[in-house]
Parts: structure tokens; sequence; C-alpha cells
């Protein structure tokens, strides 16, 4: 009996070595199988406070809560100063650089048009289809899957 009952408790509740209740606060966002998210947010904000925190949300926002804290907590953990306003930070930093780099290719783009009007089309009719390939670029298709982390 004490095995079943073991392997029952939630995470939250075989971190703290207490026995779980059916209803428990913690048991349907800290499930058994997965110990080290309780663990990671415990760490940042203690039991007692994700219990009351938890409590005080409506049920139908408490998963949603969970994932946050959860995610919040590794963020500190990896980043102890800024936590996830650091990664926050760092987005909008290669944001701005992007559009900066955007910036000079379209100034690019107009010298190259300028000097494609004052020369004549027959010089720069190699640059006519790459221009319009650039100008109707879409920014959404830019595969962003090789961008260096956030931490460093």
């Amino acid at each position: 009996d004490y095995l079943t009952m073991n392997s029952s408790r939630c995470a939250a509740c075989k971190y703290l070595r207490k026995r779980c209740p059916s209803e428990c606060i913690f048991s349907p966002y800290f499930p058994p199988n997965n110990p080290q998210r309780f663990a990671c947010v415990h760490r940042i904000y203690g039991a007692s406070n994700i219990g009351r925190m938890l409590q005080q949300l409506p049920v139908y926002l408490r998963a949603q809560a969970a994932d946050c804290l959860y995610y919040e907590a590794q963020c500190r953990i990896e980043n102890p100063v800024y936590g996830c306003v650091g990664m926050i930070s760092t987005l909008h930093q290669q944001i701005f650089s992007a559009q900066e780099q955007l910036a000079k290719v379209h100034a690019e783009i107009a010298l190259i048009n300028n000097a494609y009007t004052q020369q004549g089309s027959s010089q720069f009719q190699q640059f006519d289809g790459l221009l319009s390939d650039l100008n109707n670029f879409p920014m959404e298709s830019m595969d962003t899957s090789n961008q260096v982390p956030w931490c460093l």
C-alpha cells in the first residue's frame, strides 16, 4: 500500500517528502514523471509561495501560471542577475540589429536603383531581377534557426 501511495504522489509531494492528498494543489501541474520541474520552481519561489499563487488563481489559469513559473525559474537559474528579462533584452538587441541591417540593404538597393535610372538600363540590366527579388522579399521567411544563443 505504501508503494502504491508513493508512486502516485506528485513531484511536489515527493520533493517535500509528504503525503499527496487527492485535492493536492500541485499534482495537476507537477507530475511525478518530471521531478526537476518542481525542484526548479521550488528553488526560486518556495513551495508555500507556489501553492499560494496557484490557489489565488482561477482553475483555468493555473496550468499556464505553472508553466510561466517554471520558465521564469529556469531563466533565473541560468541567469541569476537578469533572468528572463535578460533574454528579452537580448532578443530586442537582435531585432534592432536586424532592423539596422535591413535599413542598410534598403539604402544599397536605393543607390543601385538610382544608378540604374541615371546610367540607363543597358549597363544595369543584370540587377533588374535581383532588385525586384530583394524588394519583394518577405521578412517572415527568414531562417532564424542558426542564431547565436542568448546567454553566452
